[in-house]
């Protein structure tokens, strides 16, 4: 019998569990800069880097997001003026 396999797998549940009780306490707190969602699985001991965006990409959702809500004024204002 491979103990410390077996030690590993019940360790792997664990931080299961623990990760899945902090994103419920998290989330009846209103917290929703939750570190790790609730049904994520493993060690957590990963080298991963937080994804951030490029000045570019910025730049081009806010000129979607301006021209989307410039549409929806002009829409607005129509309907006050068609009286």
């Amino acid at each position: 019998m491979d103990i410390i396999g077996a030690l590993k797998q019940e360790e792997a549940k664990l931080e299961q569990r623990l990760t899945a009780v902090q994103g419920a306490i998290a989330a009846l707190n209103g917290g929703a800069n939750t570190l790790v969602s609730p049904g994520r699985t493993g060690s957590g001991k990963s080298t991963e880097r937080k994804r951030t965006m490029s000045a570019a990409a910025r730049a081009k959702m806010s000129r979607a997001a301006k021209l989307r809500w410039a549409k929806i004024k002009a829409g607005q204002n129509k309907g006050k003026n068609a009286k």
